[in-house]
């Protein structure tokens, strides 16, 4: 006796799991899966990319600032000398118009002035303090100052970071000593510049030389710095003991 055929399904039978993305995405009818666009893609083919964070890349690199000094001691000082001779003037100008005799000092600066021709010593040495008090505020103004500060690449727009030079001399004389051959290192962090002094007692000094200013380059680019230092590096042999 044979079992008659089943007769075929109303419907199709439901996809399996791993399916459904295949014919959700455009999938062709005979299981060939299709290749999806995503956004960035559709971006790469507009010829746009994503859009940068402001606050990240070269071109931010090139607009962080140094740091700007308080000043607060030569404020303090300038405030005080301000206030004590307005203070001072006030007073005898006030005893004056109370019809009282005007300071000692008053009446020797202003007959002085009237009497003293301008080549005198002490007239040109007065005016030689003042200009240099003068261009010295002006420097203090228009200079930035904090010069043990070296300015941090910006990863957020609304954080700066700093790191002090002695501490970045410091890392960088760490990463110099675990080259081998170097018994002493003396690095030195300027604004611009980073100068290397090592010793090596055994090895090339070249070879020597070369993975020392590796090695520094390589802590030079970790510090993240905003405005990345040149680089001398000098290798000798120690000094020979008596």
């Amino acid at each position: 006796m044979t079992t008659p055929p089943e007769p075929p399904p109303d419907h199709e039978p439901a996809p399996a799991p791993g399916d459904e993305p295949t014919r959700a995405r455009g999938g062709a009818p005979d299981g060939t899966p299709v290749p999806v666009l995503t956004d960035a893609d559709a971006d790469a083919d507009a010829g746009t990319g994503p859009t940068p964070d402001p606050g990240t890349g070269p071109a931010s690199a090139s607009r962080v600032r140094r740091f700007w000094s308080v000043r607060r001691i030569p404020a303090a000082v300038l405030a005080a000398l301000v206030l004590g001779g307005a203070g001072l003037l006030l007073y005898d100008v006030a005893a004056v118009r109370a019809d009282r005799s005007a300071m000692a000092w008053r009446r020797e600066l202003a007959d002085g002035l009237a009497t003293r021709p301008l080549d005198d010593t002490w007239v040109v040495v007065g005016a030689a303090v003042a200009v240099v008090l003068g261009l010295w505020l002006l420097i203090l103004a228009a200079t930035p100052g904090l010069r043990a500060i070296l300015p941090m690449r910006r990863e957020h727009a609304d954080v700066r970071a700093g790191l002090d030079r002695e501490a970045a001399a410091l890392a960088l004389r760490d990463r110099a000593m675990e080259v081998s051959g170097v018994q002493s290192v003396r690095v030195r962090v300027g604004r611009s510049k980073v100068a290397v002094k090592a010793a090596s007692h055994f090895r090339e000094l070249d070879e020597v030389r070369a993975d020392v200013e590796a090695a520094v380059a390589a802590g030079v680019d970790e510090l993240a710095l905003a405005h990345p230092p040149a680089l001398t590096v000098r290798v000798a042999r120690p000094p020979r003991k008596a």
